[in-house]
Parts: C-alpha cells; sequence; structure tokens
C-alpha cells in the first residue's frame, strides 16, 4: 500500500492534470484503451467537469496526490438506458497491485447505487486479467464478449463486457439520483 491513509473523494477539475498523467500510459503504450492520442489536462478537466450532475469521477489520494481515477458515464444514449451507466478505472503504475484499485471501484459502485442506477457495465480490452480479476472481485460477472472490433498497434483486439446489477429493476424505474446527492466528499 502506498504511506499514509486513502482517501477517496470526488474529482474535480484540479485533479484533471494527474488524471491525465495516470491515462497517458494506457492510450500511448497498451491497448487498454482505444483512443489514439492521450488526452490533455484540459481535456480531461472537460470530460470531468461534463459529467451532467449523475455521472461520478472519483479519484484515490493520499498525501494528496492522486493515485487513480475512475468513473461513470452514459452507458448509450437513447433515454431507455438512462439507467444503467458504464464505468471505467485506471491505476497509476506504481500503485498497480496494491489495494488501491478495489477499494476506489468499491467506492464507485456503492455511489452508483446510492444514485440509483440499475447496472454498471465495464468495458474490457482483452486479454487483461487484471483488469477482469478486479471486476469480478467488486461484483462484476462476465456477460459477453465482442470479437475484434478494436484496430490498435496493428491487431484486432476483442472486448469484454462485465456487468454489475447495482439495483432491482423495478417497474416502473426510480430515476436516478444527481451525484451530488450521495454523500461522497467533494473537495
Amino acid at each position: 500500500m502506498p504511506q499514509g491513509p486513502i482517501t477517496i473523494r470526488a474529482a474535480t477539475g484540479d485533479d484533471a492534470a494527474a488524471i491525465a498523467a495516470i491515462y497517458a500510459p494506457f492510450v500511448l503504450s497498451g491497448t487498454v484503451s482505444f483512443e489514439n492520442a492521450a488526452p490533455d489536462a484540459e481535456a480531461m478537466r472537460a470530460r470531468i467537469e461534463g459529467s451532467d450532475g449523475y455521472y461520478p469521477w472519483l479519484v484515490a489520494t493520499t498525501d494528496d496526490a492522486v493515485l487513480a481515477y475512475a468513473y461513470a458515464t452514459r452507458f448509450r444514449d437513447r433515454p431507455a438506458y438512462r439507467y444503467v451507466v458504464e464505468t471505467s478505472i485506471y491505476v497509476g503504475g506504481a500503485t498497480h497491485g496494491q489495494g488501491v484499485g478495489r477499494l476506489l471501484y468499491e467506492a464507485l459502485v456503492d455511489t452508483l447505487r446510492a444514485q440509483g442506477f440499475t447496472q454498471a457495465i465495464g468495458v474490457i480490452a482483452l486479454p487483461n486479467d487484471a483488469s477482469i480479476t478486479l471486476h469480478e472481485a467488486v461484483g462484476f460477472r462476465r456477460a459477453g464478449v465482442y470479437r475484434e472490433v478494436g484496430y490498435k498497434q496493428g491487431r484486432w483486439i476483442d472486448v469484454g463486457f462485465w456487468q454489475c446489477e447495482l439495483n432491482d429493476s423495478a417497474i416502473p424505474p426510480v430515476e436516478p439520483k444527481p451525484f451530488s446527492v450521495t454523500g461522497v466528499r467533494r473537495d
């Protein structure tokens, strides 16, 4: 574990540079992300601030250093999907395998449950045993695989979908609450 206590809190625009620095290696030297150019701090700030009040961005910190981040986005655009989110998590290289990712992802799942979303979908470029293990440790289960749907670094990549039931799918459904009502610490 990193030195000092781990704090999980809502990300702010001030975290954008640290988040961009964590994400860049995943974009530039791997197939985990299907982006080709790493977004800079301003692009990350826009993503954080553009989350519509419903889609949380969380960071794990120690001594005010951002170690990892996780967030949720709209799963698909059509209104029938508004009860479901897609989730992502990225852990800084020096922090891998130390339990920070699990703490952070559990906090994201708990936040989404408190908001009233019904399902979370994790999308994983395959193979990625570490990501599969993390998703399954916090309650996701394999839902399916799309074969050879991403092309990066000179090869076709399969994409797996993992699904986590957050709340019962009531009829009629209950509208999700804004992120601000969850009580997650906001600095």
